[in-house]
């Protein structure tokens, strides 16, 4: 038989029925509230592609270098026409025709979801990996169930698979049939909470269907409830501005603006909370875990439309930290009369190891596994000995620097700006570098006091934060895109290119002229996608190149580089784009290739922009290179006052976005070196004058449907949080190390905001 009904279908028929048609099936047999249904199943699929002969075509195309975008993007459209070309057998077709008229009387909406063999499993969920159809009617069935099978072997598939080292032919796919629910209202629910374990139900609402939810689309209301006594405990009402709805004459999916009177309305009623916690008992008492579960309502009535375990909680986890594993009392004091060198504590946790003296790069190889790295300044060329290293000194530097950000990013403890660390400290001495106070000491720290507190402190998978207001993750180095995603933030609010260029080790132009146009937008497609694919369908923004000409001229070809007074003030940004447009078009070229594999949860964001003819002329190289700014999401780094103050014409000339660079902003506008350590003591990202601009630009960008974020350093300060959330920011992107801290900062204000506006 083709077709299954969800009836007939439990847990243990996982290869028959696919991840997704095992939990539905399993959720009707218990009594519970689900959308009638069928599966076509796995081994439809199975015979389908063997009973035609395509299998060994089909497989044998697929076997490619991953990392060749060209042979992957092949492979897809070799896997997609082989599939979409094969007629489906006259039996299979009709039973399930059959099953459709069956459903709903025969004319019924129905969602067309695939369900592979492989999915949600404990080291590889697959998330996103294959294709959903809302709103389908018999007409387009048979090729959504083909479509469904073809996306198998999307490009993102064949990457994924090959990097979690799954074989093609051992995943097969089944393909659900399931009645539509027309939304009114829709949403997630944790029956505890995903990141603490702490028994309590959380749950996530926006009008429409739910697709808006779970994608990220739209910032849902979220509801803490109390199981015991069914209280809410509190409510934060989102501004939710747009919601997924079928559209009345079409009958396609449609993304509309919520009407003004509803965009503040509180989504849910009291009644339906309490349906949705009776709900969510049950689904527990069920499955005997935590549970992760989508929902809609429609006349009154509280549909489930999946259900997963909740596998972010660690088990015996309470809720409650152990003040002995989370700071304070392990950390050893720094008495003085030990203390060989000090600098400022720029990647926090305690590490021990023998000294490298590092002043020049050929001095790499002799950084051992668990070396404390000692150098002048960091860059992007050592990345690979930083993860080697136990930990970071440098001579130079701020909080900003690369060798803070990078070491931030890779959970190594690190202090910037001793001043002359490479001198004070020999090479193989043993040391206790302390990231935290900013110290380094001579000899060894016990083995248990040495931590690096940024692993121990992060949920261990994505969770998506309990906050109206977004929180986001920056990320300097591909390397880094797991950890960041592992954070749970709700998306990348800056990815740096600067960093994948550097290190090739050659200029741009060098690079381009020794190995190819070609060579080059791979290597930037090759960076983007890691982290595009560790957060799908989470948002990942990504800045274009922003290198000063003195990290360039460290480069093979940075002879050519022109000698700046200043490079800070110099040639760099988007004035470097504009500039030199043939490297420029070639960044560019690597999105549209990108957009064109399924990542379409990529974000452009041009750097240093001053004024809106930097905007236009850029937004035209988009054109040139096959990036319809209308379809795609991109935005300005606002790092200069004259962004700031220009913010209405840079918001004519059709941006989505608008992102505070507050490192830059800060030394722009007070005059200050963020790089220098001889003024660090008056660089503040909390002077007056650089939050007026911030919020003045706030509240330009409100009045005009332009979407605000922060990407800075100050992001992660709970004082900036504070003033950011009480302007009305859309969303603020923190340091890999800062995102727990800064969601809880941010619900806190979100909380007391409400308090405010019913006292």
């Amino acid at each position: 038989m083709a077709v299954v009904w969800l009836d007939d279908v439990r847990a243990d028929d996982l290869d028959l029925v696919g991840g997704k048609g095992a939990s539905l099936g399993e959720l009707t047999g218990a009594g519970l509230p689900v959308p009638p249904g069928f599966v076509v199943t796995a081994s439809t699929y199975r015979a389908f592609i063997e009973d035609a002969g395509i299998d060994d075509e089909l497989f044998a195309a697929v076997e490619v270098d991953h990392e060749d975008s060209a042979a992957l993007q092949a492979a897809h459209e070799t896997a997609h026409n082989l599939i979409m070309e094969t007629p489906m057998p006259d039996d299979v077709r009709e039973e399930i025709l059959d099953a459709y008229r069956s459903v709903g009387g025969g004319d019924a909406f129905v969602a067309v979801r695939s369900s592979a063999t492989a999915e949600d499993l404990p080291d590889a969920s697959f998330a996103g990996q294959q294709e959903t159809f809302l709103n389908i009617t018999e007409e387009d069935l048979l090729d959504r169930v083909k479509e469904c099978w073809a996306s198998l072997f999307s490009e993102r598939a064949i990457y994924y698979r090959n990097r979690k080292g799954f074989p093609h032919d051992k995943v097969d796919i089944a393909v659900v049939v399931q009645q539509m629910v027309d939304a009114e209202k829709s949403g997630v629910m944790f029956t505890r909470h995903p990141s603490t374990g702490k028994r309590e139900l959380i749950i996530e609402a926006a009008w429409g269907l739910g697709e808006a939810v779970v994608s990220g689309t739209v910032s849902p209301d979220n509801y803490v409830v109390n199981r015991e006594t069914g209280e809410v405990e509190t409510a934060t009402i989102a501004d939710k501005k747009t919601m997924c709805v079928r559209d009345e004459e079409s009958g396609e999916t449609v993304m509309r603006d919520v009407p003004n009177d509803r965009r503040h309305e509180r989504v849910l009623t009291d009644d339906e909370v309490s349906r949705l916690l009776e709900l969510g008992e049950l689904v527990e008492d069920h499955y005997e875990t935590p549970q992760d579960v989508e929902w809609a309502v429609y006349e009154g009535e509280v549909y489930m439309l999946q259900s997963r375990p909740i596998t972010t909680i660690a088990e015996g986890d309470d809720g409650e930290e152990d003040e002995s594993e989370s700071g304070g009392s392990s950390r050893a004091t720094a008495t003085g009369d030990d203390v060989l060198i000090r600098g400022l504590g720029a990647s926090p946790g305690i590490a021990s190891g023998r000294a490298r003296i590092v002043t020049k790069l050929d001095h790499l190889d002799q950084v051992a596994e668990g070396d404390i790295i000692v150098t002048e300044m960091t860059m992007p060329d050592m990345v690979p000995a930083m993860k080697r290293a136990a930990g970071i000194v440098t001579d130079e530097g701020g909080m900003t620097s690369h060798a803070a950000i990078v070491s931030r990013e890779l959970g190594v403890p690190a202090v910037v700006g001793t001043g002359d660390g490479t001198k004070t400290l020999e090479d193989g001495e043993i040391i206790t570098i302390d990231g935290d106070k900013g110290t380094i000491r001579e000899g060894e720290e016990p083995e248990e006091k040495q931590r690096q507190p940024v692993e121990e402190a992060r949920p261990k998978t994505p969770v998506k934060p309990m906050t109206a207001t977004e929180v986001k993750v920056n990320v300097s180095i591909p390397e880094a895109a797991e950890r960041a995603a592992a954070t749970g933030a709700d998306g990348v609010g800056l990815l740096r290119i600067e960093h994948m260029v550097l290190t090739l080790g050659k200029t741009p132009e060098r690079f381009i002229e020794q190995n190819g146009e070609r060579a080059y937008v791979d290597e930037i497609v090759s960076g983007v996608r890691e982290a595009a694919e560790e957060f799908y369908p989470r948002p990942v923004r990504v800045r274009t190149l922003d290198a000063p000409t003195d990290e360039f001229r460290q480069l093979e070809g940075g002879e050519n580089e022109p000698r700046e007074h200043n490079p800070m003030l110099g040639y760099r940004g988007i004035r470097r784009g504009l500039d030199n447009p043939s490297v420029f078009r070639l960044e560019l070229q690597a999105f549209r290739r990108l957009f064109d594999m399924g990542y379409d949860n990529l974000e452009v964001m041009f750097p240093l922009v001053n004024d809106a003819e930097d905007v236009l002329r850029a937004k035209e190289h988009m054109h040139e290179a096959g990036i319809d700014p209308e379809k795609r999401e991109w935005g300005v780094m606002i790092e200069t006052p004259a962004a700031a103050l220009c913010i209405e014409e840079l918001a004519d000339a059709g941006i989505d976005f608008a992102s505070f660079g507050t490192n830059d902003l800060t030394q722009y506008t007070l005059a200050v070196d963020r790089n220098n350590e001889h003024v660090a003591d008056i660089y503040d990202e909390l002077h007056p004058a650089v939050l007026k601009l911030i919020g003045d630009t706030i509240e330009t960008c409100r009045e005009v449907g332009v979407k605000t974020s922060i990407c800075g350093q100050a992001g992660s300060k709970p004082k900036m949080v504070q003033f950011l959330v009480d302007k009305g920011v859309s969303s603020i992107s923190a340091n890999i190390d800062a995102v727990r801290d800064v969601q809880h900062e941010v619900k806190r204000v979100e909380q007391r905001l409400l308090l405010d506006s019913v006292r």
